[in-house]
């Protein structure tokens, strides 16, 4: 895949993704996706993140839990 930023190549990966369900926020390991080799950028397929919604919506092992910041700088 050719990505729509930089033009770069794509290649398929496992990467850590921030997944916002249900106002609430997770990190979710090992999701597939595809970087781009020249710039990072990072593209999901829905059926990922529609398979990150089922997951988190069921009763789910949680391996870690971390406490978050949240900083408004126009404030």
């Amino acid at each position: 895949m050719i990505c729509e930023f930089c033009g770069g190549e794509t290649q398929a990966r496992k990467v850590k993704r921030s997944h916002w369900l249900q106002g609430r926020l997770y990190i979710v390991e090992n999701v597939d996706a595809e970087v781009c080799q020249g710039c990072g950028e990072r593209y999901f397929h829905a059926t990922t993140l529609d398979a990150i919604d089922r997951h988190l919506s069921m009763e789910h092992e949680v391996k870690e839990t971390m406490n978050v910041e949240v900083v408004d700088i126009a404030a």
